[in-house]
């Protein structure tokens, strides 16, 4: 590894001159100033950021708390705030929560002893008391995913009722009556019951407790709460999943049961997964604008980290109804 004292011996100058060139500060010849970073570019020096940011008491390093890095939504949003960020010259580190708030805690305590500019997170159900540690850390701050009320930070959001609400209309207004819902236990899922549930009211059908499921949002659980809703005497003619992964492990359940989708049972889901369009028949999804909800939570922050004094923003993004063949409509794409 090329380290500072390399670039200037090679250069002909102190490590002062080096670092004095990289931080752009003044009272350096411009000769100077251009060999050096001849230099940088011929050793393909990387600068340590860390240690530059100790030594000027800034920080060019931002955190990311997600609820489950294997999420494929997490994932889109991770890519997309660490690309912003380093075009905004920033570096990020990830931390993973799996929607546990002890862990949560865990990563809160570690920013309060890292060097960190500012925060993306996207909070869990169980554990939103911990926010109120964040204004310790004195940072900036900026939620995804999940709305936090009461708290004076910035929001990136999509209005999980009214998409689940749309999905769910969709299926009613094609003849299917006995609907299924299998929600994972987070701000999310509860948001996404709701707008499944305003959509049954608001068709004359009630709500049945037995069919409405709440679980960790993961393919196995998926599986395994949709294997008990199988087996009923009177089993759903529809079913709705709140993220890609239920969907995932409820895909698995019907054809292990022998059933094929839309002819025993119509499915919709939230999140447009790679795997959503490849499979037979492609899922009927409500597509989330997942890059830009990381691009636009790192850019927010990034504003807030050079300007404390911008107005708190929400964002709520717009999602896309993509209509395939599970649901048993015709195709729109």
């Amino acid at each position: 590894m090329v380290k500072i004292k390399d670039v200037a011996e090679a250069a002909g100058v102190s490590t002062a001159t080096v670092s004095r060139v990289l931080a752009k500060k003044p009272h350096v010849r411009p000769e100077v100033k251009k060999r050096v970073m001849e230099v940088v570019r011929k050793l393909h020096y990387q600068p340590n950021r860390v240690a530059q940011s100790l030594r000027s008491n800034t920080s060019q390093i931002i955190a990311l708390i997600v609820a489950d890095i294997e999420n494929p939504f997490f994932q889109k949003v991770s890519r997309a705030v660490d690309d912003t960020a380093q075009e905004l010259g920033y570096n990020v580190i990830v931390c993973n929560t799996d929607e546990d708030p002890d862990k949560e805690k865990k990563c809160l305590d570690l920013l309060r002893v890292g060097n960190v500019a500012g925060a993306i997170l996207a909070p869990t159900l169980r554990g939103l008391d911990t926010f109120n540690e964040i204004y310790l850390l004195d940072i900036p701050v900026v939620m995804i995913d999940r709305r936090v009320s009461n708290y004076d930070v910035d929001n990136v959001l999509i209005d999980n009722v009214s998409s689940a609400h749309n999905v769910v209309t969709h299926l009613i207004e094609h003849g299917y009556r006995r609907l299924a819902g299998v929600f994972g236990s987070s701000i999310t899922g509860q948001e996404r019951r709701n707008g499944f549930v305003k959509a049954l009211k608001d068709h004359g059908i009630k709500p049945l407790k037995e069919l409405v499921k709440f679980t960790e949002a993961r393919e196995d659980d998926g599986f395994r709460v949709f294997m008990k809703l199988l087996n009923m005497r009177d089993r759903p003619d529809a079913i709705f999943t709140s993220n890609s992964l239920l969907a995932a492990g409820v895909l698995l359940a019907i054809r292990k049961n022998g059933l094929t989708v839309p002819d025993d049972i119509a499915f919709a889901s939230f999140d447009d997964t790679t795997w959503a369009k490849l499979v037979e028949p492609a899922l009927t999804v409500i597509e989330q604008p997942t890059y830009e909800i990381g691009r636009t939570a790192a850019e927010l922050l990034i504003k807030r980290i050079q300007d404390s004094t911008r107005s708190i923003r929400e964002v709520v993004l717009k999602t896309n109804l993509i209509v395939r063949q599970s649901c048993g409509c015709r195709k729109n794409e």
